[in-house]
């Protein structure tokens, strides 16, 4: 998870037991380890290797602690924040390994249990400007009219230029009930526009679906990989099933990731057996990742959407279903968030998310900072916005078809020709 939970949800995947004691076990264990880490540091001082940059370090804390003149803005904790989150900054992986605060780690698992209190958006940085990957489905910022690829130019009248990513979400962090404006443009159609928006919290729904008018084909929508979503998406599909629908158009665009687990969940529901990933250590060992047993929809048609505000979990669930040949990608390219985050707990209770492991596709494909292209390219409208299950219940074919998702009317043709065919 990204350095913006508090009122934001960055792009993500943890790896978390399913099981809640598993969970409180895993989180003891990761205190353990902080101790034991806070031990050896004590006990073997600076690396031998590091000792030159370690001095460097103490000589510019020293010379701002004793002569910069505000000396009520020389505060250890502040100096001590900042210089983790530049070491971290400096890995260049922009979008996931970050330094979380005490108050950004609890609710970081407060998000990947599914609940949220904040404007619900994704942001990245790109080219040192802030970047809304995707609005969260139902969110009071998808409300307001945030869209996915909008730059974040203003928070509360002030310039976001020169800030950095978690300097911006902690200005746009605070609790519900409250509000927040946002300046923000769009490169696709360079409108600027002003939002208020009310934080409120959010409960994420990980899975919607809903028949498309006039035919038997569904819409089925994963929002997030919060914990319990391959268990809605199994129940979804028996029920899709029992209704004898015929193909499938899986929509993970604008979803930023979640739990691993759940992404392996999912992507088993669709295939037969394979792998659905690889991880790459640091190392360079290669471990695969294998299709869960007792696929549910194995054999109905499917096509996957896609864009650039999916990312992690959904580019593996894309990149899984891609290279078993189980359905073609549609839309844009994803995101580009390659690797699996590791929660490494420090002494005052903030924590270090690091990625740890790359993944890479069935066929060994890196997508870290390149995302998976689409087999059929299709750019959305800059006035237009996906359309979700829960909109379609009340439209009409003609609706739908007027609605400007380019992206899902081409899933649509492309799903109705597979059903064609003898």
């Amino acid at each position: 998870m990204n350095s913006n939970p508090q009122g934001n949800l960055s792009l993500l995947s943890w790896r978390l037991p399913r099981r809640r004691f598993l969970w409180a076990l895993l989180l003891a264990m990761t205190f353990a380890s902080g101790a034991v880490l806070d031990r050896w540091l004590l006990m073997n001082g600076i690396p031998v290797d590091s000792a030159d940059e370690f001095r460097l370090m103490a000589q510019a804390w020293n010379l701002i602690d004793r002569f910069y003149v505000d000396r009520a803005a020389v505060r250890h904790t502040a100096m001590a924040y900042g210089a983790i989150s530049g070491m971290t900054d400096s890995l260049g992986d922009t979008g996931h390994s970050t330094f979380l605060s005490r108050t950004q780690a609890k609710k970081a698992g407060s998000a990947v249990q599914g609940r949220l209190t904040g404007i619900g958006v994704t942001i990245s940085s790109r080219e040192h400007q802030t970047v809304i990957v995707a609005p969260m489905d139902g969110s009071p910022a998808q409300l307001a009219g945030a869209r996915a690829g909008d730059i974040i130019l203003e928070v509360n009248g002030h310039s976001t230029a020169g800030l950095t990513q978690s300097q911006v979400s902690a200005r746009i962090a605070g609790d519900a009930g409250q509000s927040v404006e946002l300046t923000v443009v769009n490169p696709r159609d360079n409108r600027t526009r002003d939002l208020k928006i009310e934080r409120a919290a959010i409960k994420l729904n990980n899975i919607s679906w809903q028949r498309l008018p006039g035919t038997d084909l569904v819409h089925l929508r994963i929002a997030m990989f919060s914990e319990g979503a391959g268990h809605d998406l199994r129940q979804a599909l028996l029920e899709i099933k029992r209704q004898g629908l015929r193909g499938i158009i899986l929509d993970v665009r604008n979803n930023p990731g979640g739990v691993l687990d759940e992404a392996t969940a999912t992507a088993s529901q669709f295939l037969k057996s394979g792998n659905v990933f690889w991880e790459r250590n640091a190392q360079g060992k290669l471990k695969a990742i294998p299709v869960q047993p007792g696929a549910v929809a194995s054999e109905i048609p499917l096509v996957v959407l896609i864009n650039a505000g999916s990312a992690s979990d959904s580019e593996i669930v894309a990149g899984a279903l891609h290279d078993a040949h189980r359905g073609e990608l549609v839309g844009e390219t994803t995101f580009g968030t390659g690797t699996v985050l590791s929660e490494f707990q420090l002494a005052d209770g903030s924590a270090l998310l690091l990625a740890v492991e790359e993944w890479l596709t069935p066929d060994k494909r890196s997508f870290w900072h390149k995302g998976i292209d689409p087999d059929v390219r299709v750019s959305q409208p800059p006035e237009a916005s996906p359309l979700l299950p829960g909109a379609e219940r009340e439209m009409t074919a003609e609706e739908i078809h007027s609605s400007g998702d380019a992206q899902l009317l081409r899933a649509i043709s492309v799903l109705s020709a597979k059903e064609t065919k003898p």
